[in-house]
């Protein structure tokens, strides 16, 4: 991989994280409490709920060619 394309691809995996981090954080808060009666979330539970559910569900397929 070379130097520059990892200098780009690095900080957009970053913020494309955050970003769905905060996409979920936002969903989970403006629906589920009031639909189910579950208690807010905050921004690290989202991001580990993300965690937890990319894992369990088969996502981060890494190959290298």
């Amino acid at each position: 991989m070379s130097p520059l394309l990892f200098i780009v691809v690095v900080p957009l995996a970053f913020l494309l994280a955050v970003v769905a981090t905060y996409v979920f954080h936002w969903l989970w808060n403006t629906t589920m409490p009031e639909v189910f009666g579950l208690k807010r979330i905050t921004f690290w539970q989202a991001f580990r709920l993300l965690l937890i559910a990319t894992l369990l569900f088969g996502g981060l397929h890494w190959t290298f060619h």
